[in-house]
């Protein structure tokens, strides 16, 4: 019993939980927003006052063209939302935590005059001292 109850109360569990429960309500949201607004405005422009009720029959066996419909145009939306309101925003922040490691140096000091001079150098070019490698 013990184990069942840290496999539930470890972060992945409880995370997952919460993104179905949010996915669910958003789900929800976007069926109502096709099926308030976004089928009205098209339907308008086919002349059908919903789509739902768009159907034909076939041997006595009813096809509904117009819930399929809603159920596409609905699937787009909450493709689209996700896309632009999650998937771009981690995306972007991905890309910004990505740092380019600083490139190998190409020069060095040294350590009598301080000057730069290229990392193979055996004589250093302003106070001809012996360099030794690092």
């Amino acid at each position: 019993m013990n184990d069942f109850k840290q496999f539930l109360l470890r972060g992945n569990v409880v995370d997952l939980a919460v993104g179905v429960v949010i996915g669910a309500a958003f789900g929800t949201v976007v069926t109502a927003l096709v099926k308030d607004f976004i089928t009205p405005l098209v339907a308008a422009f086919a002349g059908k006052p919903d789509f739902s009720a768009i159907h034909f029959t076939v041997n006595n066996s009813v096809f509904g063209v117009g819930d399929f419909l809603n159920a596409v145009i609905s699937f787009v939306l909450v493709a689209l939302a996700v896309f632009f309101f999650v998937i771009k925003p981690i995306n972007y922040l991905v890309a910004r935590s990505r740092k380019e490691p600083p490139p190998d140096p190409t020069t060095m000091k040294c350590a009598e005059c301080l000057s730069e001079i290229p990392v193979g150098a055996k004589r250093c070019a302003f106070c001809t001292s012996t360099v030794t490698a690092r």
